[in-house]
């Protein structure tokens, strides 16, 4: 049996070469992964200044900064959302 035979083959993935549907679907990926950590930091930043505020802290401008930042971006990630699913 030669080496050949051994090797497995090639994946479903393909290639991510120019004009590849993989190469779109990762960079779709890529786009949700960034968006998903986004909401996440601006969410626990969000959370963490509340508790500070509830603790009797002067943390009220963090927290009204962290809700407005994370409403904007919570809005234009369902407005990205709905725009890809039109296309």
């Amino acid at each position: 049996m030669a080496l050949r035979d051994r090797t497995t083959p090639p994946s479903e993935l393909g290639t991510l070469e120019r004009g590849t549907r993989q190469r779109a679907q990762l960079r779709v990926r890529l786009m949700d992964i960034g968006w998903t950590a986004l909401c996440t930091v601006l969410a626990l930043w969000a959370v963490w200044s509340a508790l500070g505020v509830a603790n009797g802290t002067t943390d009220w401008a963090y927290c009204a900064v962290a809700c407005v930042l994370l409403a904007v971006t919570l809005s234009l990630r369902v407005a990205t959302v709905r725009r890809r699913t039109r296309v």
